[in-house]
C-alpha cells in the first residue's frame, strides 16, 4: 500500500480550480478515514458514501488508516462531485486498481450507496478548468455526458456506475463516449414571440429596436394592458446569436445553476429571465448557504432580465443590481471566500404609473403625492443607469389600417443585425461587442463628437438636468441611432433623440 493521486475540480462561482487528491493507505492501527483540505459537510459525508459504494460494487474496502488530502489545502471544497475521485484514490492506495490509468484523468460525479453515479452541477466550467490544467481525459456521470461534450480539448467518457469505471481502468470494460454534436439532431430552441402580435405603441417599438441594436437598458411606463410585457418578451428574439465565447460563458452559468436540460446544447440564443417580484435578494443577485449560487442576474448573462411591475419590487432588491449594471458582474463575499459571477445583461423594466393604474390617466384617483411616492421607488441612481425610458399609450382601437400593420420581428431583426455589425466592426479591436459596453471616457476621448452635436448635452449638464453618467449613456444611445441610420457618426439629431429617451417627467 502506497501514496497515489487522483484529480477533481472545485468550483468558485464559474471559475474552476483543479484539485489534487492524495491518498495514503497504511496498514496497522485503528481503521479510519481522515479527509483533509477544508471540506464542507456534504464532502465530509462522502467518506460514508464512498465506503458503501465500493463495498456494494463488490470491491474490498481496506481495513487501514486512510488519509485523503485535497490540495490546495487552504481552499474550501464544497459539493459532492469529488466522490468518484475519492473512491479511485482509496482503491489505488490499496493497490486494487492500476495507478497508471489515473494519470491525466479528472473525475466528476456523486456516488449513491449502491455504486450508481449521480449527476452534478457545473460540468462545463469544471471541464474548462480541467482543460486549462492540462488534463487529457475526464470521466463524468452518464446523464451529464452530453453537457460535458460541449467542452472541446479533452476526451470525455461517461459512466453509469462505479463498477463500470473500475472495469474500464482495469482494461476489462469500456465507458460511454460523448456524442459528436455534428452527428446529432440538435433540438431547436422555442421560437421567440413575434412583434407582429403587438398592436400600436410605435414609440415603445422604436425604443425596443434601439435597445436590441445597442444593448441598452429600457424602462416602459404605462397603464395595464398596453403591451409592456408583450414587448419585453420579444426583445430576445431581436438580439443577435451569441458568439462561441459568449455561449460558453452563458452555458457555464446555467450549468452551475443546474438549469441545463438533459439534452444540453451550447446556449446560442440570448436567455430571457423574468423572475417574480417576490424573489429574495439572494435569489436575484445570488447567494445561499456556503458558497453562493448564481442569481437571476447571472442567469440572464448575455441576455435579458425582465422586471415586471418594477415599482412593486422594493428598494432593497432594485438597488442590489446597481453594481451589476455598471460592472457586468456580481461579487459575493462569504466566510469561505469571494465568488464572481458574470452578469452582463440587458435590464428591461415595466411598471404602472401609479397604484390604482386605470386604463386612462383621466380616471386616476391617486393624489400627486401618491403618484410621486409610487414611482419614487425607482431611485434616481437606478434610473440614471437606464438608457431608454418610454411612455406607453392606451389603445384606442383593436383594428389598425393596413398601412399601419405591425412590423414583424424578422424585419426589425434585419435592421438590428446591420446596426450590430457596424458597432462590432467599430469596437471589436477594443474587446467590446455593443455600444452599451463602451466606457464613457473612451467615447469622449477617442471618438469625440463636434460641439454642434453635443450642445444639448452641455446644456443639460450645466442646468443639472443631466448627470455625467447620463451624458455618457446619451452618447451610447446616439451611436446606436447612428448605426441604425447607417451614418458614420452621430449628429445633433441623434443626440437630441437620445436625450428625449431620458425624460425625467415620464411618470
Amino acid at each position: 500500500m502506497s501514496l497515489h493521486t487522483t484529480w477533481a475540480v472545485a468550483l468558485f462561482g464559474v471559475d474552476g480550480v483543479l484539485v489534487e487528491i492524495e491518498s495514503d493507505v497504511r496498514s496497522g492501527g485503528i481503521p479510519s478515514v481522515q479527509l483533509l483540505g477544508l471540506p464542507d459537510a456534504a464532502l465530509q459525508e462522502s467518506k460514508n458514501r464512498v465506503r458503501a459504494a465500493i463495498r456494494n460494487s463488490g470491491e474490498y474496502w481496506p481495513q487501514s488508516c486512510i488519509t485523503l488530502a485535497l490540495s490546495p489545502a487552504a481552499m474550501p471544497k464544497t459539493g459532492t462531485s469529488f466522490d468518484i475521485a475519492l473512491a479511485m484514490a482509496v482503491l489505488a492506495g490499496a493497490e486494487r486498481v492500476p495507478a497508471g490509468g489515473l494519470h491525466g484523468t479528472v473525475f466528476f460525479g456523486e456516488l449513491a450507496l449502491d455504486g450508481r453515479i449521480r449527476p452534478v452541477r457545473g460540468l462545463v466550467p469544471g471541464l474548462l478548468a480541467a482543460v486549462s490544467g492540462g488534463m487529457r481525459r475526464a470521466v463524468v456521470p452518464l446523464e451529464g455526458l452530453r453537457e460535458a461534450g460541449l467542452v472541446e480539448g479533452i476526451e470525455i467518457l461517461g459512466a453509469e456506475t462505479l463498477r463500470e469505471v473500475l472495469d474500464w481502468i482495469r482494461g476489462t470494460g469500456e465507458l460511454w463516449s460523448a456524442p459528436d454534436p455534428a452527428d446529432e439532431d440538435v433540438p431547436r430552441s422555442t421560437p421567440a414571440p413575434d412583434l407582429v402580435d403587438v398592436l400600436g405603441q410605435p414609440e415603445a417599438r422604436w425604443a425596443l429596436e434601439i435597445a436590441a441594436a445597442g444593448g441598452h437598458h429600457l424602462l416602459m411606463v404605462g397603464p395595464p394592458g398596453t403591451g409592456k410585457t408583450m414587448l419585453a418578451g420579444r426583445l430576445s428574439g431581436l438580439l443577435p446569436e451569441l458568439s462561441v465565447p459568449q455561449a460558453l460563458e452563458t452555458t457555464a452559468v446555467h450549468s452551475v445553476a443546474g438549469e441545463l436540460p438533459e439534452n444540453a446544447t451550447l446556449l446560442r440564443t440570448p436567455p430571457f429571465v423574468a423572475p417574480h417580484h417576490s424573489i429574495s435578494v439572494p435569489g436575484l443577485i445570488g447567494g445561499g448557504t456556503g458558497l453562493a449560487r448564481p442569481g437571476a442576474v447571472s442567469r440572464a448573462h448575455h441576455g435579458v432580465l425582465f422586471l415586471d411591475e418594477a415599482c412593486e419590487w422594493g428598494t432593497k432588491r432594485l438597488e442590489s443590481m446597481r453594481t451589476a449594471l455598471e460592472e457586468g458582474e456580481i461579487r459575493l463575499s462569504r466566510s469561505e471566500g469571494t465568488l464572481r459571477y458574470p452578469a452582463r445583461f440587458q435590464l428591461v423594466m415595466a411598471t404602472n404609473p401609479c397604484p390604482c393604474a386605470p386604463a386612462r390617466d383621466i380616471d386616476c384617483q391617486c393624489t400627486p403625492h401618491a403618484r410621486r411616492k409610487y414611482f419614487g421607488r425607482l431611485s434616481g441612481p437606478l434610473l440614471d443607469r437606464i438608457d431608454l425610458r418610454v411612455r406607453m399609450r392606451p389603445m384606442s382601437t383593436m383594428e389598425l389600417p393596413a398601412a399601419e400593420a405591425p412590423e414583424s420581428s424578422s424585419a426589425v431583426r434585419e435592421r438590428v443585425a446591420r446596426a450590430h455589425r457596424a458597432a462590432l466592426l467599430r469596437w471589436e479591436k477594443h474587446g467590446w461587442r455593443s455600444n452599451a459596453e463602451v466606457p464613457g471616457p473612451v467615447l469622449r476621448r477617442e471618438f469625440p463628437l463636434p460641439d454642434s452635436a453635443t450642445r444639448l448635452l452641455d446644456k443639460g449638464l450645466d442646468t443639472g438636468a443631466l448627470t455625467a453618467r447620463g451624458a455618457d449613456r446619451c452618447l451610447r444611445v446616439a451611436w446606436t441611432l447612428s448605426d441604425l441610420d447607417g451614418a458614420e457618426s452621430p449628429d445633433a439629431e441623434h443626440v437630441a433623440a437620445a436625450l428625449q429617451f431620458r425624460d425625467r417627467a415620464i411618470a
